[in-house]
């Protein structure tokens, strides 16, 4: 035992760590709780009293839950009775409480490793949920199939024993029901949800007192023998006649005939219940090939909706190309401004098409022979444009038609961003036509990108007065 705060080796004989001195006393009560009652967890799973040993060991977890010896034996008695969903959470935890030299790591790669095995809990998982749906439902009888296809796939899981056994007593069929508690006796001994199933079948199966005292009655009247299975009874006051050799005779005949008939009777049943047997398990292996095809199908659908998907983005994104306005039709635009600049030097028309492709496409996303191309006709023509929008744009802004002078001032400004009087008649134009926030934008750009001129001067006042005028 170590100290839980420095981890050195406690000594027996003190109640307190020698190396840190910390007070140990309560921390060994509590492990050595712990342990005992680990211990009796041992003791019950190994006379398989599994339900006994999960309430001792789920005790020392609650005393100590670092005991991994406790944690994995836990597991252990889990997945004996087939909760395996439980069992790997308990292993799970154990390894991560101790990652190294730990027996979980082998208890966990044992499942993992194996597919079909882990497809088969997950199927077993599902089938039971399926089964108790039905029992909510009132459909006992697809509840029964489904619960005989989950013992199929694990037959050591308790609970569904349990389940199917709980079934067959609601439909009053006692030896089939006291036939599954037997094999959850025979797997967790001293269940108490079992016990007192078995309880009430034994109880149902018990014949009635009338019975045992009409049978005391007769043991007085007449004299029992058994002869190999059955057991005869004769009346005592009978008394047996001579009989002749036609008597003989046809006492034979009916020998022969009863023979017959109890043959027919006993022997043809079990021929039948065989047959039916054989054809409930065919029924079982063709329901799990259905299931498993099932999965394989949906698993398809989903990967032709997956491509279906992305057969649409891509046709979306080919049409971005060849489209209207996709990049294909862009690139067209662009040859047409620098065919119609090269032939017909008209600088008003090669703009337009060079602004709608602006409108059309993030320049900067374009490939660099596009950007260099739409970049030299750009400069090529920007100087002598920005001058005639300017001036166009100057007469409006004086004619006081603000929003003409606004659209012609920005193109002057977007084709030449270093002419001061441009940006600067452009915020004077939204300022009077009541932007705000257009011309407090245009006057901060004119102060910042052309300080100590006129213009920046003047712009700082506007500045001012407008920011003045917001907070009044």
């Amino acid at each position: 035992m170590f100290c839980y705060q420095c981890g050195a080796k406690l000594s027996e004989q003190h109640d307190f760590c020698t190396a840190c001195g910390v007070d140990v006393y309560l921390y060994k009560k509590i492990m050595c709780v712990s342990n005992r009652f680990y211990n009796e967890g041992l003791e019950k799973a190994s006379v398989r009293d599994l339900s006994g040993a999960i309430v001792s060991l789920r005790q020392s977890l609650k005393f100590n839950k670092n005991n991994i010896e406790a944690r994995n034996l836990l597991g252990l008695v889990y997945f004996e009775t087939g909760e395996v969903v439980a069992a790997m959470s308990e292993w799970v935890i154990s390894k991560n409480l101790r990652p190294e030299k730990n027996i979980a790591d082998d208890y966990i790669e044992m499942l993992q490793s194996n597919a079909t095995r882990l497809d088969s809990i997950n199927q077993t998982i599902k089938k039971y949920n399926q089964a108790y749906t039905y029992c909510i439902q009132e459909s006992k009888d697809l509840a029964i199939i489904q619960l005989k296809k989950v013992l199929s796939l694990n037959p050591r899981f308790v609970r569904a024993h349990q389940l199917l056994a709980l079934l067959y007593m609601d439909s009053e069929q006692w030896e089939k029901a006291q036939r599954e508690l037997k094999k959850c006796m025979a797997i967790d001994r001293n269940n108490t949800q079992t016990l007192r199933y078995m309880n009430e079948v034994e109880r149902m199966l018990q014949p009635d007192e009338n019975d045992k005292q009409f049978g005391k009655r007769k043991k007085d009247e007449a004299v029992r023998y058994q002869s190999d299975n059955e057991i005869i009874i004769q009346p005592m006051s009978v008394k047996e006649t001579k009989r002749g050799t036609a008597s003989t005779l046809l006492n034979i005949g009916l020998g022969l005939l009863i023979g017959v008939t109890a043959c027919y009777f006993l022997v043809v049943p079990t021929a039948v219940n065989k047959a039916k047997a054989d054809a409930r398990k065919d029924v079982t292996e063709i329901g799990n090939q259905l299931d498993a095809k099932t999965l394989t199908i949906q698993e398809l659908e989903k990967q032709v909706k997956d491509l279906e998907a992305e057969n649409l983005n891509l046709t979306n994104e080919l049409e971005g190309y060849v489209g209207e306005d996709g990049t294909m039709q862009t690139i067209d635009n662009l040859l047409q401004a620098a065919n119609i600049y090269l032939t017909t030097q008209d600088l008003q028309e090669t703009a337009v098409n060079l602004e709608a492709i602006a409108a059309n496409v993030r320049i900067e996303d374009t490939s660099d022979a596009f950007k260099n191309l739409y970049n030299t006709l750009l400069t090529t023509i920007g100087p002598s444009l920005a001058v005639t929008y300017y001036n166009d744009g100057l007469a409006a802004y004086r004619s006081e038609d603000f929003a003409t002078a606004v659209e012609l001032l920005n193109k002057a400004v977007y084709y030449d961003a270093a002419n001061v009087e441009s940006l600067y008649y452009l915020a004077r134009a939204y300022h009077r036509s009541d932007d705000k926030e257009n011309a407090l934008s245009g006057y901060t750009k004119v102060v910042e990108l052309f300080p100590g001129t006129q213009n920046a001067t003047n712009a700082q006042r506007y500045i001012d007065e407008l920011n003045q005028s917001v907070a009044d």
